[in-house]
């Protein structure tokens, strides 16, 4: 959802846009809609970003002669600081990068889960699930892929180079801004939560009251973190004072993430999955992500129907019904293709679609829904699938923490 827009001087734009996990190049837009979206063009760059102080330094970076690649890793460091519900240097995600040279990668950079790790490390003696336990707390988090992501996009496909990336974001913990409104009622919402952990209430919390709209909101402790980042790359994340203060933390509160797990975690670099849809070349990322996979389900079930008007009950029964299916199958099938066999190739099959497809025509609404079968679809191989400026480049970055802060 398009929240504002606004063209900036020397032609660039700012947007900021509510953020989703599924990652794609291209949006449709119905020819007819009850809301009115007015499109923004420029000449030379467009940054969107959920946050708008975000916005403004890939903008900046923008201006001072970076690229896409630079752009989208300052904003990923700057959203760390204002935007710390979601955006993080403790989370993980993917960075899908289309080059003006029309190669594609992903970085995949998701947490991995730690050494210490087991099937049943959720579930008590009697083995009950352990309420929150996966959710909430030291041990419901995985080792932190954002850095190391982030550093190898600016790395192999940047041009300013690392310190010149990450010093808007320091300077932005380290001075503070002003607390937005939407951020104060969040803070407010999330306030039980927050007072569970000493460092969650130091750090979002203000003597342990709340922060009032307007009120400049300072991260010391994180401007000390990110200044370790910029000046020792990687390593002042994973290895050091930073990695040190994590796992203590960790043992603190019954977590499991080693020195060894930090140390040892690295990014990878993946192929894009890719798919068509009505002319549209698609380009989304590969497992262990889930959202391309189920995307280009829905979309080859969706391409030859008639979806009629928007928002209509046909139109809406016949997306849900494609989700329902695609769904069904991610919680079946889908999982870390370096771990276990994934039917990518059938999944993401148009002759599995036309079947699904079928189905959704002969059925009755609301009927059940089961997965498929897409392994009469599938090769006899596995095989791994996987912003802009004015030059084209364009990158397409998702991370997160999975829940709030």
């Amino acid at each position: 959802m398009l929240q504002t827009c606004g063209l900036g001087k020397r032609g660039f734009v700012r947007i900021r846009r509510s953020l989703g996990f599924f990652l794609l190049l291209a949006v449709f837009i119905p020819a007819q809609s009850t809301f009115a979206f007015h499109p923004v063009a420029a000449r030379r760059g467009m940054v969107v970003s959920a946050e708008p102080l975000a916005t403004d330094i890939g903008v900046e970076i923008l201006k001072d002669g970076g690229n896409a690649v630079d752009a989208a890793v300052a904003v990923g460091f700057a959203l760390a600081v204002t935007f710390p519900q979601a955006g993080n240097i403790g989370g993980g995600g993917f960075m899908l990068i289309h080059l003006a040279s029309g190669r594609s990668v992903v970085i995949d950079y998701r947490e991995e889960a730690p050494g210490k790790a087991s099937r049943d490390m959720y579930q008590d003696s009697k083995g009950e699930l352990i309420p929150h336990a996966s959710t909430l707390g030291a041990r419901s988090a995985g080792v932190p892929g954002t850095v190391a992501g982030l550093a190898l996009a600016e790395e192999k496909y940047g041009k300013l180079g690392w310190a010149r990336v990450v010093r808007p974001a320091l300077r932005l913990a380290r001075n503070g801004f002003p607390m937005s409104y939407s951020m104060s009622r969040l803070l407010k919402n999330e306030r039980e939560r927050l007072e569970k952990f000493d460092e969650t209430r130091n750090v979002f919390l203000k003597g342990g009251q709340l922060y009032e709209p307007g009120e400049r909101f300072r991260q010391p402790d994180l401007a000390r973190t990110l200044r370790q980042i910029l000046q020792k790359g990687p390593n002042g994340f994973y290895r050091g004072p930073v990695a040190e203060a994590l796992v203590a933390t960790m043992k603190k509160h019954g977590g499991l993430i080693s020195l060894d797990d930090l140390a040892h975690y690295q990014a990878k670099i993946r192929k894009p999955l890719e798919g068509s849809f009505r002319g549209y070349h698609i380009l989304t990322v590969p497992s262990p992500s889930s959202g391309g996979v189920a995307l280009l389900e829905m979309l080859n079930i969706l391409e030859p129907l008639d979806l009629g008007q928007p928002e209509s009950y046909a139109s809406m029964h016949l997306i849900v019904e494609a989700q329902r299916r695609a769904y069904a199958d991610r919680a079946e099938y889908l999982g870390d293709t370096d771990f276990v066999s994934v039917p990518v190739a059938g999944l993401t099959s148009k002759k599995y679609a036309a079947k699904l497809r079928e189905e959704i025509l002969n059925s009755k609404p609301d009927a059940p829904v089961n997965h498929g079968d897409p392994a009469p679809y599938e090769s006899t191989h596995t095989t791994h699938y996987s912003v802009v400026d004015a030059q084209g480049n364009a990158v397409s970055n998702t991370y997160t923490l999975n829940d709030w802060f």
